[in-house]
């Protein structure tokens, strides 16, 4: 039978830790735990067999770590036999038992994928689909995406398992303690992303135990549509003469997991440290428990890597500003592929309250498919906005969408059956909300009753491709007022019937109203209210234009959807305050020119004026380098570190600007109000305008301060690096010497490397239980031959209590964190 068929009917449990069940038979520090279905079959199948037998109703093949990037085919074993073999003795496994599913397993690469990190998007995706292909051949009955950090690489391994197979797909993502993917991610825009994606099965796994991981769980459940899975640890971990053990026995974790059921999950297993006796216990205690049903959200849902908007609980404004039309400077832009102009038009769009930006760079003669992608790729970069990919290219509009990190609106369907047939299936395949005109072959409607007939022919069209409602968009048409008198009002009652007649959501391209007429804002901003009043659910805007944005904030006032009128307040209070500072100072300026009978303002020489350059000097927070740091655009950035040096020497810009935006970065990374995206991108930005920085310095003879020398390994038998790269790049730009020893580096490299070159700290991380060990005994031989090193250690499996208990002399949550340290011990 087919495991989701099974799932409609009873709850199902999955099996416990592989790799701490392998290290209890002799898996040595550093050991590739995947060589084992080569090299200790029958200790692999039986703890397969342990697992089924004590209640497991899946296996997953002891394949988490194969991929083509750890596996390499002149290095003595292949990825295929590896994963052919794991497959293998899962499914031998089930045979012998009689019951039970065996899974493909799959999980992190170990590598960030670009632009953060160095790993294409279709490199990942090709390299999770060799690994699928041999899991199908071998007989897998569904795939298993686990332990998934980063939503982008997430979206690669959904892929490579849609695109090459059609077995159920279950997916699971890790958070920290404060629900937080590696790169950002939260709840609702993983669940945004696998819902569109077509998972079959979503939940959390790993990072944490039972007890931590309830309240997100939850909170997925009170967001999501489909059946959820958790497979925690066994409680928190710590070292115990040289072996990790956790803090949860197995009847603890079976009673903690029995709220993980009450609550709705489907799906029931374990990770790091749950053995055999916790799937028994486990089983024994929710197996008797109702199953809940799996219950329909109807949520509009558009999602960015860490943002998720969603339209119908306010009105969402969609920044228009990327859009050639009528903007000459933007489609010179465009065909000079000046990125930092556009990166900077949205980042003043989300400044000015944007929750999306509309992405369109459709001209003719230019490679739309080339240009879309390379904008997409770059605004993802610099903004964790939502994107609404705006275009009638389908092939730029497919390019887009596979390469966009989240679930994207898509600007636009009609009721054309042609562009219907195109774009569905592509809305289907990679998720999103379709933006859908009501015109179809007989043009514009000229009523408000036909058009809404054209939106009713698109909404059962797009639900014969599995498209609900609710991830559909009716554009009622903004038609010019200075042609047709009754457009306005055609429009305005669209907008109100399909909310209340076909229970749907609206958007409108507002500025179309007043096409042709001079002072266009009045008429625009009238509109736009008028349009809210009768239930409109997105306006395409630019936010940035005061009569629009004080429309918008003012209706969210009045109609009790702005808290204590806090966004208003917000908005507006800094700018009254300052209206009145003006008015002041032209009172003073005027006693003081009836007092001395002079024109003199008033102002001292040392005040600057209001509007003075020491006014300027002291808010460094608003100069162009700061900003291009802190929004991580580095063409920006290059810029303005060339036209800062022409104002102040080297030293003087990195101390007054560079710094403090990296330190300002840094502290909204530790606050959680910056993600790790935006913090490297920052990183970028600011390596750039050092790179400017370095060359002034050499040419006028002077140097950079160096804070001394740090050495960074990621531990024996660990390919993932990703934590140990984002450290490196912080580290350079705060002035330190890094030393790379690069993966799966053996304890005397290290030593051999620390004594060598006489640095005072180490670094040192590792991902998987397996390899901690190895770390353990990295910090040891560190201990003996190097005893002045401090040792700073980090990685997903670790806990300051574990960290503490290895030996290491702090732990690291972050790379920020990981600075402080090397502040504070390298002289």
């Amino acid at each position: 039978m087919d495991i989701r068929d099974e799932l409609k009917r009873r709850r199902i449990f999955f099996d416990g830790g592989m790799g701490s069940m392998l290290q209890e038979r002799g898996l040595l520090p550093g050991e590739l735990p995947e060589t084992w279905n080569l090299s200790h079959p029958e200790a692999v199948k039986e703890i397969h067999l342990e697992y089924l037998r004590a209640g497991a109703d899946v296996v997953t093949a002891n394949t988490f770590g194969a991929n083509g990037f750890k596996y390499k085919k002149d290095e003595g074993y292949s990825l295929g036999s590896i994963v052919t073999a794991g497959v293998s003795l899962a499914k031998e496994a089930v045979k012998e038992a009689g019951h039970g599913y065996a899974a493909l397993d799959l999980g992190p690469t170990g590598r960030l994928l670009a632009p953060c990190g160095d790993l294409d998007f279709e490199d990942a995706c090709k390299a999770y689909k060799e690994v699928v292909e041999a899991g199908v051949r071998a007989g897998a009955d569904l795939i298993v995406i686990e332990t998934m950090g980063d939503s982008y690489e997430l979206k690669a391994a959904v892929l490579a398992a849609k695109e090459v197979s059609s077995l159920p797909v279950f997916a699971t993502v890790t958070l920290d303690e404060k629900g937080k993917m590696l790169t950002g991610g939260t709840v609702e825009t993983a669940a945004a992303l696998l819902e569109g994606l077509g998972a079959d099965v979503i939940g959390l796994n790993c990072g944490l135990g039972p007890v931590q991981l309830l309240p997100f769980m939850k909170h997925l459940r009170s967001v999501s549509s489909l059946p959820l899975m958790v497979n925690p640890n066994a409680g928190l971990p710590r070292s115990e003469n040289g072996r990790t053990v956790y803090d949860i026995d197995a009847c603890g974790f079976a009673q903690a997991m029995k709220a993980m059921a009450e609550c709705g999950v489907s799906v029931l297993g374990g990770c790091c440290g749950t053995t055999p006796e916790h799937i028994r216990r486990l089983r024994e205690a929710c197996g008797p428990l109702p199953l809940l049903p799996v219950e329909k959200k109807d949520r509009t849902v558009v999602s960015s890597y860490g943002q998720a908007v969603i339209l119908g609980e306010r009105p969402v404004i969609i920044g228009e500003r990327i859009n050639p039309t009528g903007k000459p400077r933007l489609k010179q832009a465009l065909k000079d592929r000046d990125m930092a102009y556009i990166l900077n038009m949205a980042a003043s769009q989300e400044e000015n309250g944007a929750d999306i930006l509309d992405v369109n760079v459709g001209l003719p003669g230019l490679d739309e498919t080339a240009v879309m992608t390379e904008t997409v790729r770059e605004l993802q970069s610099v903004t964790d906005l939502p994107l609404q990919i705006d275009t009638s290219d389908v092939k730029a509009m497919e390019q887009a969408m596979r390469i966009y990190n989240g679930k994207p609106m898509v600007n636009s369907v009609n009721g054309k059956k042609e562009v219907m047939e195109a774009v569905f299936p592509l809305v289907r395949k990679y998720g999103g909300v379709v933006v859908a005109l009501c015109l179809d072959e007989n043009g514009i409607p000229e009523t408000a009753a036909r058009r809404l007939a054209v939106a009713k022919k698109i909404y059962e069209t797009a639900a014969s491709y599995g498209i609900e409602k609710k991830d559909i968009l009716v554009d009622a048409l903004c038609m010019a007022v200075s042609s047709d008198k009754n457009g306005a009002m055609t429009t305005l009652e669209t907008v109100k019937r399909v909310k209340e007649e076909l229970g749907g959501k609206t958007v409108l391209g507002v500025s179309n109203i007043s096409f042709g007429l001079p002072m266009r804002e009045h008429i625009n901003s009238a509109f736009f209210l008028l349009a809210l009043e009768n239930g409109l659910s997105a306006a395409i805007i630019n936010p940035g234009l005061p009569a629009m944005a004080a429309a918008y904030k003012s209706f969210l006032v009045l109609h009790g959807m702005d808290e204590n009128c806090s966004g208003y307040v917000e908005k507006y209070g800094q700018e009254e305050a300052a209206r009145k500072a003006e008015q002041e100072a032209r009172k003073e300026a005027a006693a003081g020119i009836r007092k001395n009978g002079s024109q003199g303002t008033g102002e001292t020489e040392s005040s600057g004026g209001p509007y003075g350059p020491a006014a300027l000097e002291g808010d460094p927070a608003e100069t162009p380098l700061k900003r291009s740091i802190k929004k991580g655009m580095i063409q920006a950035a290059e810029t303005a570190a060339r036209n800062a040096l022409l104002s102040a020497d080297a030293l003087t810009v990195i101390n007054r600007e560079m710094i403090p935006a990296l330190d300002e970065v840094g502290k909204g990374f530790e606050a959680g109000t910056v993600f790790l995206p935006q913090l490297l991108m920052s990183a970028e930005a600011a390596r750039a305008a050092f790179g400017i920085m370095k060359e002034k310095m050499t040419k006028d003879g002077v140097e950079r301060e160096n804070r001394g020398a740090v050495i960074l390994a990621t531990v024996k038998g660990d390919i993932h690096d990703i934590g140990k790269n984002i450290v490196k790049v912080l580290l350079e730009n705060y002035g330190f010497q890094v030393l790379d020893l690069g993966r799966d580096v053996p304890p005397e490299a290290v030593v051999s490397a620390a004594v060598r070159e006489q640095v005072p700290v180490v670094g040192l991380s590792a991902l998987m239980t397996t390899t901690v060990p190895a770390m353990e005994e990295t910090i040891r031989l560190l201990r003996d031959q190097a005893p002045w090193v401090k040792v700073m250690v980090g990685g997903a499996v670790l806990t300051k209590e574990y960290a503490e208990s290895i030996g290491a002399d702090g732990y690291c949550k972050d790379a920020m964190a990981s600075v402080d340290f090397a502040v504070k011990y390298v002289k």
